[in-house]
């Protein structure tokens, strides 16, 4: 293992940047963002792309900026927020296509505040969910089988918007809180705490993530083409 766990002075190099959001003041504390950021960032890709790979071999492995790892300038183009920096940055594992936002992917963020992991969809198409819900009713009992271990230890959440309109009373309310969703995500928020300043962290994700390993193959599943 290369990574470590980060340093306390990572989040707060991205606190200090929040106050701090121009370009004179990055440009003078680079190294800062370079050691303290990215080369943790780089080593935790690394470290955890077997298991990635094991998951699936398609993932987008490589420990690069705009490929595994977030840019730490924002996209302002279209936004009302102008502000030049990220203060959050984040790993995500995903297949390297145009449409990567309607498949399962995975991520791993670090805030000031603390720091998230889980896998979902970033934007699932009305026509993936469909095909979710097609699945959920030609066999509840696969589906609850891969969602056996949920919530989990940390609790993973269940997020993203749901439909008002049910379009099947039948189901029972466990299978109900998936099925009516326009997107959907597990997500695992915690403050920040000893596991993320050690090298447990990695074991910690490895095993998390293997948690999650039968639900994103079922939903890759999903995805795929007929």
């Amino acid at each position: 293992m290369q990574f470590n766990g980060f340093l306390p002075e990572a989040q707060k190099f991205l606190q200090d940047l929040s106050a701090n959001n121009n370009k004179a003041w990055f440009e003078e504390r680079r190294n800062e963002y370079e050691t303290l950021i990215l080369v943790p960032l780089r080593k935790l890709v690394m470290d955890l792309s077997t298991t990635m790979q094991e998951i699936d071999p398609k993932l987008e492995l490589r420990p690069v900026v705009n490929k595994t790892i977030s840019r730490i300038y924002r996209d302002t183009r279209f936004s009302k927020d102008k502000s030049v920096f990220r203060t959050n940055m984040w790993i995500n594992f995903k297949h390297p296509t145009p449409g990567w936002h309607d498949m399962p992917s995975w991520w791993i963020e670090i805030k000031p505040e603390g720091y998230t992991y889980g896998m979902g969809f970033y934007q699932a198409s009305a026509t993936t969910m469909h095909a979710f819900r097609n699945r959920i009713e030609s066999d509840q009992s696969a589906f609850k089988e891969v969602i056996k271990f949920f919530p989990g230890r940390p609790k993973f959440r269940l997020e993203g918007d749901i439909y008002k309109r049910r379009f099947n009373y039948f189901l029972p309310e466990d299978i109900q809180k998936w099925y009516q969703r326009k997107n959907m995500y597990l997500i695992c928020k915690r403050s920040n705490d000893e596991e993320l300043y050690s090298e447990e962290f990695v074991p910690l994700l490895i095993s998390r993530f293997k948690e999650l390993a039968p639900l994103y193959q079922y939903w890759l599943e999903v995805c795929k083409p007929n």
